[in-house]
């Protein structure tokens, strides 16, 4: 009687071992999508120095613009429209001349861009002799201004 026992609750904890190992496998799943659309998120800033390892930053936005405009950018619909315009290539945004009179003074004013444009990793930015000059530049847009 005692071997039956023994038996027993060996084919039991077996049988569970068994169980639980398969159970585990089957349940597991390839994640799904959760957005039918690439994603679009990004983080400017704007800050005081020569180069983007040494500018202090100043002010920093959050734009989100999939599946819709939102985040911490003051205007963040109309950011989002700008950046779809020139297919998130921040260059475009930055005008070369402007009928805008500044002084020369050198105090260099940084401005970022990091994160994903349509599914894909962007990095990006511009630096300007002083804040006249930064403004004259970036023009009447507003994703690079906030």
């Amino acid at each position: 009687m005692r071997r039956t026992l023994k038996a027993t609750v060996a084919a039991a904890a077996a049988a569970v071992c068994v169980l639980t190992t398969t159970a585990g496998i089957a349940q597991a799943e390839a994640p799904k999508p959760t957005s039918l659309y690439a994603p679009s998120a990004l983080v400017f800033t704007v800050g005081h120095g020569e180069n983007t390892a040494t500018a202090t930053v100043e002010r920093a936005v959050t734009l989100t613009c999939a599946p819709r405009p939102a985040g911490s950018h003051p205007a963040a619909a109309a950011a989002c429209a700008e950046l779809a315009a020139v297919d998130g290539r921040f260059a475009e945004l930055v005008g070369a001349e402007s009928s805008v009179v500044c002084t020369k003074e050198w105090r260099p004013v940084v401005v970022t861009a990091d994160g994903v444009w349509g599914g894909r990793h962007v990095q990006w930015s511009a630096t300007f002799p002083n804040a006249c000059m930064m403004k004259a530049g970036l023009g009447e847009g507003v994703a690079l201004t906030f």
